[in-house]
């Protein structure tokens, strides 16, 4: 369990401005509680946005990252990761192939496909057991969409979004498992096999997307 505790390369939380963003969440003194404020602070704090992507190991670490306002769900729960190890909360990285139901029509422009590649959500242990979080969708992002944003209790999983009569926004179809760390050269290498146009140049870089990677991964 002290693995899931560690600081890494990305999950840099002894980091001092990430030492400071955690900082109001330490006076309060119930794991559960510190972790389902935090889940909320990193929930709404950052605007989601799945049209900048980059995959790169500089860019992909907890300290750059809190420095934004807008953020897409990989770098969202690698926030929640660290801040939650920076706490005492062991916690882990998860990543899934996902496919939206609404509010996609501009991605799939650009990905040209359904399915999203490394959609990253949070394993957390508290309370003596593992449970699943999903931070990325903030309450912006989800009244736009018309969905509900999801809530996270400590005790139960909490990665399936619905929309209306119990249909869900968010359909996963495959799980890669959890991660001590990111796993930036799986990462490049699944999104490279899935959107291959990305990394050859075809959708060239802009103020509506954007999209880096590691050359030599």
């Amino acid at each position: 369990m002290d693995n899931y505790l560690q600081p890494t390369p990305h999950l840099d939380f002894l980091h001092p401005d990430f030492q400071a963003y955690v900082e109001p969440f330490r006076s309060i003194d119930n794991d559960l509680e510190r972790a389902q404020s935090f889940y909320l602070h990193v929930r709404d704090g950052f605007l989601y946005d799945p049209y900048h992507l980059d995959l790169r190991h500089e860019a992909l670490k907890a300290s750059q990252i809190v420095t934004k306002n807008r953020a897409w769900c990989v770098e969202k729960a690698l926030v929640f990761v660290a801040g939650l190890r920076a706490l005492g909360i062991p916690s882990r990285l998860g990543y899934a192939i996902v496919q939206n139901h609404i509010g996609v029509e501009k991605l799939l422009q650009v990905l040209r496909t359904h399915l999203i590649v490394f959609h990253g959500y949070v394993d957390v242990f508290v309370d003596g057991k593992w449970t699943k979080a999903t931070p990325a969708f903030d309450q912006r992002i989800c009244a736009l969409s018309g969905v509900e944003p999801l809530l996270w209790d400590g005790q139960h999983d909490s990665l399936f979004q619905a929309f209306s009569e119990g249909e869900k926004f968010m359909e996963y179809h495959h799980d890669y498992g959890v991660f001590d760390d990111v796993p930036v050269e799986l990462m490049n290498a699944e999104m490279k096999k899935h959107y291959p146009h990305l990394f050859n140049g075809e959708v060239p870089n802009s103020k509506r997307f954007s999209f880096y990677y590691e050359a030599n991964f």
